[in-house]
């Protein structure tokens, strides 16, 4: 089968089998590793994704629901070499310490802030609540995310 989509600005064509998952698709036929694969039941958020700017677990997610869809990934945050604002404001509030969970984070949170430009720090609690985290204890994640919103807003 052959899968078109807009990845991260570009159009792309590639070949899937039926039962792929994007996430895999994502990671061993286009070679974006930045979606990392964690629990692979769409538990723990690594994978998250961006589908039409709704964040999604990429791991449970058929790659053939993504045809003709727009989809963004941790790979096309940054913008001609500069770390996108909610990017910096991890860094600044070193808000990732393995940084193994820190692609699905961004993504969570460029979702909301692509839809809430001032959220409250619950709304931001919610809107990341489908992110796993072992390290931070999140307090540096959700402050880095209102910080975000701030620079952005």
């Amino acid at each position: 089968m052959l899968l078109k989509m807009t990845l991260n600005g570009e159009p792309v064509s590639v070949e899937i089998e039926p039962d792929d998952l994007l996430a895999q698709v994502l990671r061993d036929k286009l070679g974006l590793i930045g979606t990392k694969i964690g629990c692979g039941e769409g538990e723990c958020g690594a994978c998250t994704v961006l589908v039409d700017g709704v964040a999604v677990t990429s791991c449970i997610y058929p790659a053939m629901k993504a045809h003709g869809r727009r989809v963004e990934t941790i790979e096309g945050v940054a913008k001609d070499h500069e770390l996108h604002v909610i990017q910096q404001a991890f860094v600044d509030h070193a808000a990732a310490q393995c940084g193994y969970c820190t692609p699905g984070f961004i993504m969570a949170a460029k979702a909301l802030l692509d839809t809430n430009s001032h959220p409250t720090r619950e709304e931001i609690v919610a809107g990341i609540s489908g992110n796993l985290c072992r390290c931070t204890g999140y307090y540096q994640i959700v402050e880095a995310i209102e910080d975000a919103a701030r620079r952005m807003g």
